[in-house]
């Protein structure tokens, strides 16, 4: 069966996020971890914005609160950190 998912990736702050754009439900806990990083869409889906660099700590905090595991977070040897 093939994978349907939707997904949006992006390299910030040496991290590999990814948005699982099927699981998001639009509770903007990342939004409200990190507005600079993500927002939420006419969809009320989380998107990446364009934003200036975010530490480390704080992108993997709101990557971690999203509460349907929504955003998935990689190191740069492709270890997953979050969820």
């Amino acid at each position: 069966m093939p994978d349907t998912r939707q997904t949006d990736e992006l390299t910030i702050a040496g991290l590999t996020v990814r948005i699982d754009r099927t699981l998001c439900v639009g509770f903007g806990d990342c939004v409200e971890a990190a507005p600079d990083t993500f927002d939420l869409d006419d969809e009320g889906v989380a998107v990446f914005v364009e934003s200036s660099p975010i530490d480390r700590e704080r992108l993997l905090h709101a990557c971690e609160s999203c509460p349907v595991d929504a955003l998935t977070a990689l190191d740069s040897i492709g270890n997953q950190l979050v969820p």
